[in-house]
């Protein structure tokens, strides 16, 4: 296999069966014409599933796979850096910054925590325990190693890890704190936006008032489950949605340039028991809320 290049592992194909093409190069020629394939043949860096370099004269043979690079789209750069919470031989715990994607997805492949770090660390098995979103600040846990990635991966999976974020939204008087919501949240594949059903709650969030500034307010909350957008929903739906967020209650477009409405979403705080060492681990954001 090609080794990761820029952070980016190598893209793969697989050689369909029917097609009349007699050499690979005369595929990849045809089906994506606008890449230089006899000069990354030349350089080797045209592969197949056994890492045997494919040159000019190799034989299609439909169902191989070939693994090459190709140069990301232009990405607008998100002018704000990652902050390092900790290190050791296994773990890297991050500060996120807002409008930074967790991993490559979309439009969004260069401008990730997952690339941009795997480039700072020279560390191609870096690789995130869970995610944060695009639009969401703050505490972000990655593996370094393989045998270290399932044990913390899990830790997600299997609701072993205490989360802690802070909000800034509406705020009513009418609303009794602490109180904690369920409801039942569906996201549609290929929809920006998930919504609330009638049904078995399959999301729980504790949400506990911190301060007032008028109709303004510092929320923490206490995810139990972690659905899509499930707090920014969870806010939304009692009527005192995050501030500056365009996804709920409704959707704005937002130029992928404009950095100066960030939403006030931060995930403050993981806590779990380590599962290689059984420490208690405790990790906390450096950022802040605009209040």
């Amino acid at each position: 296999m090609l080794p990761f290049r820029d952070g980016l592992a190598p893209m793969r194909l697989l050689l369909p069966h029917g097609d009349p093409a007699t050499t690979i190069a005369e595929y990849l020629e045809r089906e994506m014409p606008q890449d230089d394939w006899r000069r990354a043949m030349r350089d080797a860096e045209v592969v197949d599933e056994k890492s045997r370099p494919i040159s000019i004269d190799t034989r299609y043979r439909a169902g191989s796979q070939v693994y090459f690079y190709r140069v990301p789209a232009q990405e607008v750069p998100v002018p704000f850096e990652i902050g390092i919470l900790h290190e050791d031989d296994d773990l890297l715990v991050v500060d996120k910054p807002h409008f930074l994607a967790t991993i490559p997805r979309g439009r969004h492949v260069t401008e990730t925590a997952t690339v941009r770090l795997r480039k700072q660390f020279d560390c191609p098995d870096l690789t995130p325990a869970h995610r944060l979103d695009r639009a969401t600040a703050g505490v972000l846990l990655f593996t370094k190693t393989k045998h270290a990635r399932r044990p913390y991966q899990e830790l997600f999976s299997t609701r072993n890890v205490a989360k802690e974020y802070g909000a800034v939204a509406g705020f009513d008087a009418a609303l009794q704190f602490p109180r904690v919501v369920r409801s039942r949240i569906l996201k549609e594949h290929g929809v920006m936006t998930a919504y609330e059903e009638p049904g078995e709650p399959n999301s729980e969030t504790r949400i506990e008032l911190v301060d007032t500034f008028g109709d303004r307010a510092l929320y923490r909350l206490f995810p139990k489950t972690g659905k899509t957008h499930q707090l920014r929903i969870h806010l939304s739906s009692l009527g005192i949605p995050i501030e500056n967020d365009p996804y709920y209650p409704v959707f704005t477009s937002v130029p992928a340039d404009d950095f100066t409405r960030p939403l006030q979403l931060l995930a403050r705080a993981l806590n779990f028991t380590d599962p290689l060492t059984g420490e208690p681990r405790r990790f906390v954001s450096a950022r802040t809320l605009e209040l």
